[in-house]
C-alpha cells in the first residue's frame, strides 16, 4: 500500500471517530461544527469523507479525487460560516490539515509522487539573469522585497490574527507575556530584517542577479550572510513570520510562518539546490560541504573568503 493509501485508510477511520465523539461528546460537536446540523452534515459528509477515504484507501483513484474535493469544499464553507457567526474555529483548524493531507495523498495516488517541480513552471521557471543588467537588478530585488514582506508579513499574517480572534481561538494572555511577546517580536523583526536586506543586497550586486527564480544570480554568491550560512533569505523570512507573530501575540501566525519553513525546506529548497548544483557545479558542492544549510557557523570559517564568486558551468 502507497503512503497516499496510508492516509486516506487513517483518514477514514479519524473521521469515522469524529462522528462517534460528535454524537457523544457535546464539547466536541460545538468546537467543530458549532450550531449547525450534526445529522444533515453526516448526510453528506459519512459518505463523500469516510466512506469515499475508504474506497481511496482501497486503491479507488475516483474515491480518492472525490474525497479530496469534499474537503477542500467543506474547508471554505466551514471558514465562511466560522467567520460569519463566530463558531466552530475549531473545525476549520482540523479541515485545514484534511485538506492539506487529502490533496498531498491525491497527488501520491495518482500520480505516485508530489509534483513539487510545478513550482518552477511558468513564470516562477529557473531562469538566469541578464548578467549586464545590475541596476534592474537592484530595483527589481527592493521590488520583490516590498512586495513579498508586504503580502506574506504583512496582509497574511493581520487576515490569519483576525481570524484567530473571530474563530475565539485567541486565548487570554497576561499583560505581562503580551508585553514580553511584542518586545521579542519588534526585536526580532528589526534583525531578521536586517539580515534579510544584507542578503538581497549580496546577491543583487555581487551575483549579478535577483532572489527571483525568474531572475538568477550569474555567480554562486557566497560573501556577506553566505559566508556563513547557506539560505539566510530564508532564515530571516521565517524569523521574520514568528516575530510578526509575536507582535501580533497570535499563535496562529507563528505557526504559519514555521509552516512555511516546512514547504521551503523540504519543497523550494531542494529545487533551488538542485538547479545550483547543475548550474556551479563543484564550486556549489565545496561551498554546501563546508557551509551549514540553517545553523550559521561563527566564526566563519577562514577558508570562505568574502569574495568567492563563480561563474556557471556554461
Amino acid at each position: 500500500m502507497s503512503w497516499g493509501r496510508r492516509y486516506f485508510a487513517v483518514q477514514s477511520v479519524a473521521g469515522a471517530l469524529w462522528w462517534i465523539a460528535v454524537c457523544t461528546l457535546p464539547g466536541v460537536r460545538s468546537a467543530t461544527l458549532g450550531s449547525l446540523d450534526p445529522v444533515v452534515v453526516a448526510v453528506f459528509d459519512v459518505p463523500l469523507f469516510v466512506v469515499a477515504s475508504a474506497l481511496a484507501a482501497a486503491g479507488s483513484r475516483a474515491a480518492a479525487v472525490v474525497t479530496t474535493g469534499w474537503t477542500a469544499l467543506v474547508l471554505a464553507a466551514l471558514a465562511v460560516w466560522a467567520t460569519a457567526t463566530t463558531e466552530a474555529g475549531a473545525g476549520v483548524l482540523v479541515m485545514i490539515g484534511a485538506t492539506v493531507g487529502s490533496a498531498l495523498a491525491l497527488a501520491l495516488v495518482v500520480l505516485g509522487r508530489v509534483p513539487t517541480e510545478w513550482l518552477t513552471t511558468g513564470p516562477l521557471r529557473f531562469r538566469t539573469a541578464d548578467p549586464d543588467a545590475r541596476r534592474r537588478h537592484v530595483l527589481g530585488t527592493v521590488l520583490q522585497i516590498t512586495v513579498f514582506w508586504g503580502l506574506f508579513l504583512g496582509v497574511l499574517p493581520l487576515a490569519i490574527a483576525a481570524a484567530e480572534h473571530r474563530w475565539r481561538l485567541h486565548p487570554t494572555l497576561p499583560d505581562g507575556v503580551v508585553t514580553t511577546a511584542v518586545v521579542t517580536g519588534a526585536v526580532a523583526v528589526v534583525a531578521a530584517s536586517a539580515l534579510g536586506i544584507a542578503s538581497a543586497a549580496a546577491m543583487s550586486t555581487q551575483g549579478a542577479g535577483t532572489p527571483l527564480p525568474s531572475a538568477m544570480p550569474n555567480r554562486l554568491v557566497i560573501a556577506g550572510p553566505y559566508r556563513s550560512v547557506r539560505n539566510p533569505m530564508a532564515l530571516a523570512g521565517i524569523a521574520q513570520g514568528v516575530a510578526v507573530g509575536l507582535l501580533l501575540t497570535s499563535w496562529m501566525v507563528v505557526v504559519y510562518a514555521l509552516a512555511g519553513s516546512i514547504v521551503w525546506n523540504c519543497v523550494v529548497r531542494p529545487l533551488e539546490e538542485a538547479d545550483l548544483d547543475h548550474r556551479f557545479g563543484d564550486d556549489f558542492r565545496r561551498y554546501a560541504a563546508r557551509v551549514r544549510c540553517w545553523v550559521p557557523r561563527w566564526p566563519v570559517p577562514a577558508s570562505t573568503p568574502a569574495d568567492a564568486i563563480s561563474p556557471p558551468r556554461r
